[in-house]
């Protein structure tokens, strides 16, 4: 048989105990008195439920923690190195900003319930790895926004490049706005920059900087890995 372990009483059982304790001492107690007795160590009861329990609340410390590391990582089927100890402390801050950046990760998991589906089958089709379903959040945080720069729409398409990948754009249509052929037009750009730099992680680096700007950022430091590049420097 199992074994039967005695529990100590915590303060709500100990005032609930206390309250029918009173009831049957002073039963003979005029009714109004009991009342207020009574209602006095609801009060107290009620205030404080809110710090009994410390485990069933988010206001501890206890339960502010760090997001644990995963052993392992991939970005689009390509290893990420997290044995070399600048990448892993710089993946290591952006975990811990995202995770604690509540109101805007939240708002983009609700959204990502619309979006995402759409993009995955898009990726999926054009034999572009999932894992870029998160660069259209990184770019717009899945809204058609116009940057500084002009680049607009989910995927940040410049009118030029845009254009260059079969997008209509004029004074009265402008398809950067339409998710699933600016998807498609982001899939064609991905798989050329892909052919022309050599892995997906690049690829990913040239949808932010331009394949020129990455070639050049190549040829002047002497080196092909994305990590061991300084980009956006």
């Amino acid at each position: 048989m199992g074994e039967f372990t005695k529990k100590p009483l915590n303060l709500l059982q100990k005032l609930v105990l206390f309250l029918l304790y009173l009831m049957l001492v002073f039963k003979n107690m005029k009714k109004s008195y009991l009342i207020l007795a009574g209602a006095l160590i609801t009060l107290s009861v009620v205030g404080l439920m809110a710090f009994d329990e410390k485990d069933k609340t988010l206001n501890t410390p206890n339960s502010i923690l760090s997001p644990q590391m995963p052993e392992k990582l991939t970005f689009a089927g390509e290893a990420v190195p997290l044995q070399d100890f600048d990448v892993k402390e710089r993946f290591d801050r952006e975990l811990m900003i995202n995770t604690f950046w509540h109101s805007q990760t939240m708002y983009l998991l609700k959204k990502s319930q619309r979006y995402l589906p759409v993009i995955e089958k898009i990726l999926r089709e054009q034999g572009v790895p999932d894992d870029f379903k998160y660069l259209a959040m990184a770019e717009s945080g899945l809204a058609n926004v116009t940057s500084p720069a002009k680049a607009e729409g989910f995927w940040q398409f410049l009118e030029s490049t845009g254009k260059r990948y079969g997008l209509e754009i004029n004074d009265e249509v402008d398809e950067r706005y339409h998710l699933e052929k600016a998807t498609i037009a982001a899939c064609k750009y991905l798989k050329d920059s892909k052919n022309k730099l050599g892995n997906w992680t690049l690829a990913a680096a040239a949808y932010n900087m331009g394949e020129a700007g990455v070639q050049k950022a190549i040829d002047k430091q002497g080196v092909k890995n994305y990590y061991d590049l300084l980009l956006n420097s």
